[in-house]
């Protein structure tokens, strides 16, 4: 509990440094990801549950680089990940959705990239919950670069791979008391056309984090 209330204070005194004016396109490098330390892996599976009440606490730099690191970040030197993919294609991308706009992860830079500096909650979810949490992270399927994978199977290859990222983000948000949860209630037609999305790329599915609220 102190570790999350100092996560928390955290995020009230240090105003957010992603959010600095960028134009879209631009990006801005994310602090490099905390790699050690965290909360044993059985006692994270233990405590890894969905949430869908949420204060309206914004999510710290920090925390947020090491929840997308542990997402789908690039692990090893030669550009493997944190979770597996079929055939190594890397074909999910993640968005996140928040007040400031909507930011696409590039692994490689570990970095945000603007993509519009429009307000997207409301479309990366129907549940009133979803549009006052922190981040939404919005899953994108390029099936573009799976061409080595017949085309009748690229949905159920992408669906699994989401799965992997999806349990991490899960498993990071256990250890470090964020709350979060899957959702397939996304306007989907939506969001592809306000992030520029082009025929090959396919919304999967949000999942929404932030801190949760207890009610106290």
């Amino acid at each position: 509990m102190r570790h999350i209330l100092f996560l928390l204070m955290l995020a009230l005194v240090f105003p957010l440094r992603l959010a600095q004016a960028v134009e879209p396109g631009e990006s801005v490098a994310l602090p490099p990801p905390v790699k050690t330390g965290g909360m044993p892996l059985m006692e994270a599976l233990a405590a890894r549950h969905s949430s869908r009440e949420f204060t309206e606490a914004p999510i710290e730099d920090q925390v947020l680089s090491d929840l997308l690191w542990a997402a789908w970040g690039s692990s090893r030197a030669d550009g493997h990940r944190t979770a597996p993919s079929a055939m190594n294609n890397q074909e999910i991308d993640i968005y996140v959705v928040r007040a400031d706009g909507a930011w696409r992860y590039d692994a490689t830079a570990h970095a945000l990239v603007l993509v519009t500096a429009q307000d997207l909650r409301r479309d990366a979810g129907m549940q009133p919950f979803v549009w006052k949490a922190p981040v939404n992270l919005v899953y994108v399927a390029d099936h573009g670069r799976m061409k080595n994978i017949p085309a009748a199977q690229r949905d159920h290859y992408s669906s699994a791979d989401l799965g992997f990222i999806s349990e991490n983000v899960y498993l990071y948000c256990a250890s470090v008391g964020l709350g979060t949860v899957i959702r397939g209630l996304i306007n989907r037609e939506a969001m592809a056309g306000k992030l520029g999305l082009i025929d090959d790329h396919h919304v999967l599915l949000s999942q929404t984090v932030g801190w949760p609220d207890t009610g106290e």
